[in-house]
């Protein structure tokens, strides 16, 4: 303990011999003011005081300075310095401000508020479109605590979460920060160069905390924070806000400020909640405080976030510029709870420089050579706002315990302990880690893994695995292997299989395999064995189809540049049919009996639909995402799809030196897939696929295109790549063929207006499928269902209706769907 408070001191004195101006900021009554805007006037060189009330300023050349201190609900205070030498000590006394009506005149014939908005509304394209573009200095810090966490978590435990919790199980989680430099152009391009990042407890972490996460800018007309969120001054605010005029005030500049208060219309809107400041006859915004809660923003976990921003004035181009953020949240579910806050502040800006597209490239996030090898000097130089007692003591206790934590004999002590063989790996399976060398071992149970089918009875699974992972996990590899045996058929089966990741930039993966399989002849597995075994026991209806496939393969994927990932395999297959063995049942059904396991024909007991056969198998594919942005940490490269274009797939597989050579086979595949958001009218997502066989007359029923259908009520991952009401097999066809399916969630926007439905905060999704083939006529699904369905937090159901037609109507169905986030 003498040790951890003499290194606390220690930090102390080193940050307070490299400050610049530096104070505390409190009220009137002498408590600390947190989290106010401290800069030198008619510039954006600034910084905020943290949650004790104390500053730095970071200002290298001595001279005469105006220094303004602005927080919300206090007069702004300025004071005149001449500074010789540094550090130099400035402290401010805030007194509140006086809010008041008395300068508004009231027309009874509309709310005052609703006139300030409108204006703002009417401006908001004009001073979005101010700042074409910028360059300026960044600084984020992140801040999460845990409170009273339990011993264990879904039965796992949980420990000391890498050294952040006291004796009551609370305590800091998550500490970071980040300096960065930013470019900007409008209307979405911005581009971060991370000069020092910094993560508690780990001297080779950077931080996550980015520009582009926190850039939430209420000129937009929604605001990305998990959903869609409707900005107070969209064009379309009247419809999601009603607005109130607290009062008026006048900033330093005598600029008189419209204080807001803003309240949804509906409980469950994507709207917030809160103030937000506009100036007078400019209609710009001053300043907001805004909270959203998690069914709002669509993010179960949390309970509430609370957005502040600030905003400076330059007279140098008449530009208000956001100096200052904060994002607070709380959060909690499963017993887990805590708060969190990410501080961000801008500073040094420089408007509208001549930043071309040219200027950007797809990368959106580097790190400077070395980013997280600053050491505390320059972070007590740099950091722009200082440190609380809290969280020194985290960085001074965590990086102490950061030795010992990665030393040999701690860490195989604590494996000692985690690989002790406990009851509930009978059950779960084991694992047995050995942290300092960065492997892991283990064994899955049979127990979690048995099911049934009609070929093969009750059968059982065990896996093995063995990782080893290289350079910080950037390279593994890896073994599994997994044995099955079928007690109907008392046939042993099994499988193995290599894989080796090269590096964590374009993630090159090598596998190799082989074994014997009983697969699904729909090698996507359209229905569960979990499902398969429920309704084969209770309703006898035998779903699965299934054949034994021997085989050794080997593939290999890359992204051979950015957006562009190939994907190639090749294996030598042979292939044979099965037959039912057994015909148990739990509730055996006097009108049907268990169909064959030929899904060519359910009445074909003993019939194979195929000749045993060999064959080679070649495929090769291309996954293209159009404009893909990505960000380059240290450690690898992390990829940004682009919702503004869909993602392409083309693919070619050929079958061949068959033994059977009717069985030798060309095949194209084209998919296009995207998802995006349609303002505040939910999201609109699609899935289009189309192939073409070539020389494929008489091929094995295997290499068909199988469709995914369900002849179950229940609905298995995704919608967009199912026919919900269609035989699994009634559509697989040789020939050419056209699969569409696309979905609209309205994510609230229509039952969020309907008296008392909007209380349930259920979400409307209607959908369409249809599927071309030359055999068949079309076919077609329309469906329409409530997401979103549960208690709370925990929201996990979805329910369908569906009407299928082919050359009319077919049938209909209700969809029970199971999802988690």
């Amino acid at each position: 303990m003498k040790t951890k408070l003499l290194s606390t001191f220690a930090f102390l004195c080193a940050l307070a011999s490299f400050s610049q101006i530096k104070g505390t900021v409190t009220d009137n009554k002498n408590q600390p003011l947190p989290f106010v805007n401290i800069y030198i006037e008619n510039t954006f060189t600034g910084t905020t005081s943290n949650e004790e009330g104390n500053y730095e300023l970071n200002i290298t050349e001595p001279k005469n300075y105006t220094v303004v201190f602005q927080f919300l609900g206090y007069k702004t205070v300025k004071k005149n310095v001449g500074i010789t030498s540094f550090p130099f000590t400035l402290d401010a006394v805030m007194t509140t401000e006086e809010i008041s009506l008395n300068e508004v005149v009231i027309n009874s014939e509309e709310n005052p508020a609703n006139k300030i908005i409108r204006a703002a509304i009417a401006k908001r394209k004009e001073n979005l479109e101010k700042i074409s573009g910028y360059k300026a200095d960044f600084y984020s810090r992140g801040l999460i605590r845990i409170k009273e966490a339990p011993e264990k978590f879904l039965g796992q435990e949980i420990g000391d979460l890498g050294g952040g919790l006291d004796s009551t199980r609370s305590g800091v989680i998550y500490l970071s920060e980040t300096i960065s430099k930013l470019e900007y152009l409008r209307p979405h391009k911005l581009k971060e160069k991370i000069l020092a990042s910094k993560v508690s407890g780990d001297d080779n972490g950077f931080s996550f905390n980015k520009a582009i996460d926190v850039e939430y800018d209420l000129y937009e007309k929604t605001i990305e924070l998990g959903n869609q969120i409707i900005s107070p001054i969209a064009n379309n605010a009247f419809g999601y806000y009603r607005y109130k005029l607290e009062g008026v005030f006048y900033d330093d500049r005598s600029n008189l400020i419209n204080k807001i208060k803003v309240t949804p219309r509906r409980e469950n809107d994507p709207v917030f909640e809160g103030f937000i400041y506009i100036v007078e006859d400019q209609w710009t915004i001053y300043a907001a405080e805004l909270d959203i809660t998690g069914i709002q923003a669509k993010i179960p976990a949390i309970d509430k976030i609370r957005i502040t921003q600030n905003y400076s004035f330059s007279e140098e181009g008449n530009i208000w510029a956001k100096i200052s953020q904060n994002v607070d949240l709380k959060y909690g579910i499963l017993g887990i709870k805590g708060d969190g806050r990410f501080t961000a502040v801008y500073s040094n800006y420089l408007f509208n420089t001549g930043l071309t597209r040219k200027d950007f490239t797809r990368e959106i996030v580097s790190f400077a050579a070395e980013a997280n090898k600053k050491d505390s000097t320059f972070w007590s130089v740099i950091r722009p706002v200082p440190l609380t007692v809290e969280e020194i003591t985290d960085y001074v206790k965590k990086d102490s315990i950061q030795i010992l934590r990665e030393s040999k004999t701690y860490q195989d002590s604590v494996d000692t302990v985690n690989n002790k063989f406990k009851l509930g790996n009978i059950i779960g399976g084991y694992t047995y880690n050995n942290s300092y060398e960065n492997w892991s071992a283990g064994i899955s149970s049979p127990i979690e893994a048995i099911s049934f089918n009609t070929v093969q009875g009750w059968n059982a699974n065990v896996g093995a695995f063995y990782r080893k992972s290289y350079d910080d996990y950037n390279r593994f590899f890896s073994i599994n292997g997994n044995i099955n045996y079928a007690f109907s058929e008392d046939r042993l089966r099994g499988t193995v299989s290599a894989t080796y990741k090269f590096n964590n930039e374009s993630r090159p993966f090598l596998t190799v395999s082989g074994g014997v399989i009983a697969q699904q002849f729909n090698s996507s597995d359209p229905i569960s064995k979990s499902i398969n075994t429920g309704f084969s026991l209770f309703s006898e209806q035998n779903f699965l189809k299934i054949y034994e496939n021997s085989y050794v393969q080997a593939s290999y994927s890359n992204e051979l540049f950015n957006g562009f990932r190939m994907t190639s395999s090749l294996s030598y297959q042979r292939r044979k049919a099965l037959f039912n063995t057994t015909d148990q049942a739990w509730y055996p059904q006097d009108d049907r009996d268990y169909t064959s396991n030929n899904p060519l024909d359910e009445t074909a007991y003993g019939i194979a639909p195929f000749e045993t056969h060999n064959i080679i198998k070649l495929n090769v594919s291309a996954r293209i995402n159009f404009a893909q942005n990505y960000l380059s940490y240290p450690d690898g490269k992390y990829n940004i799809p682009n919702s503004k274009y869909p993602t392409l797939f083309v693919a070619y597989e050929k079958g061949l030196s068959s033994s059977v050579d009717d069985y030798n086979f060309d095949q194209v595949r084209l998919r296009i897939t995207q998802g995006l958001n349609v303002a505040d009218k939910g999201r609109f997502r699609y899935n289009l696929k189309a192939g073409k066989f070539f020389n494929a007359d008489d091929i094995s029923f295997v290499d068909y295109q199988h469709f995914n259908g369900n002849q179950t009520n229940f609905g298995e991952s995704s919608y967009l790549n199912v026919f919900n009401n269609l035989p699994y097999y009634t559509a697989s066809t040789n020939d050419s063929y056209l699969e569409m399916h696309a979905e609209h969630d309205f994510n609230g926007f229509l039952l969020g207006k309907l008296p008392l439905l909007k209380k349930l905060n259920f979400n409307l999704i209607v959908g369409a499928h249809a599927l071309a083939t030359p055999d068949n006529n079309p076919y077609q699904e329309y469906t329409v269902g409530l997401d979103n369905i549960g208690w709370g937090k925990f929201r996990f159901l979805r329910l369908d209706y569906v009407r299928s037609y082919q050359s009319g109507f077919q049938s209909d169905a209700i969809i029970f769907g199971l999802k988690f986030f």
